[in-house]
């Protein structure tokens, strides 16, 4: 990897440009070790703020409506974790559904999960799952996608969810790049977590690059909320 110096941070790199090594082919051991990791990243940063704040939005429209909410990438399971202590602090009845291509994400899922967790695992295309969503949500996935994925996705998740969508994502800024490589270091998290999460902020979004894509995904900007939240987030919004 180049110098800080020389990172050029004003324009997206691309997955095939800069891959990243959960992405690889590995072992299931270092696979699950780094996403144990990621979850220690998402509480220290309080990544599950954002996510959990769109749901009580969502909640206050209808409340007492009952959510089907389907996570998509949905890793080692982490958020939907917080989403069903969430639903269970407000008495909200909740499905929840996480989705992952890779087998090993929801293998770990089931391994992290309390045994009174009512959470689903599957692992395949969510483009392809077809029970009725009120919710779609994302954390630190689009980050993976070349641009014409992201696009679809989007244009997938407006199709889909009946009551709204959200994306949790990284902003690709000099201060959150160079100060999550000092803490992966001093916290010593797995090789993976070290390499990548440099990687995905070089891979990540500024609000043009998400007007850009709703765009081309066919979603008027007007009706979509972008947001950034400290530390080095970039959420894009949509309720219904």
């Amino acid at each position: 990897m180049r110098s800080d110096q020389s990172i050029d941070l004003t324009r997206r790199a691309t997955p095939s440009e800069l891959p990243e090594w959960m992405d690889e082919p590995c072992t299931y051991e270092d696979f699950r070790h780094c996403l144990k990791d990621l979850g220690q990243v998402n509480r220290l940063t309080l990544s599950y703020r954002p996510t959990l704040a769109f749901l009580d939005a969502v909640l206050a429209a209808k409340p007492g409506q009952a959510l089907r909410i389907v996570d998509v990438g949905s890793g080692g399971g982490d958020v939907l974790r917080y989403v069903e202590r969430w639903a269970e602090r407000r008495g909200v009845q909740v499905k929840l559904t996480g989705i992952d291509l890779n087998p090993y994400a929801a293998r770990v899922a089931r391994e992290l999960m309390p045994a009174s967790s009512a959470i689903q695992w599957l692992t395949g295309d969510a483009f392809t799952y077809a029970e009725p969503v009120d919710v779609v949500l994302s954390s630190l996935f689009t980050h993976h996608l070349e641009e014409p994925e992201i696009v679809r996705f989007l244009g997938w998740s407006e199709a889909v969810a009946q009551r709204g969508w959200f994306v949790n994502d990284l902003c690709r800024e000099v201060v959150p790049y160079k100060l999550f490589g000092v803490l992966a270091k001093a916290m010593r998290w797995h090789r993976f977590v070290q390499h990548d999460g440099p990687v995905s902020f070089r891979r990540s979004f500024r609000e043009d690059d998400w007007e850009r894509m709703l765009r081309e995904a066919g979603i008027a900007v007007a009706e979509v909320r972008l947001a950034r939240w400290t530390p080095g987030r970039l959420c894009v919004e949509r309720m219904k």
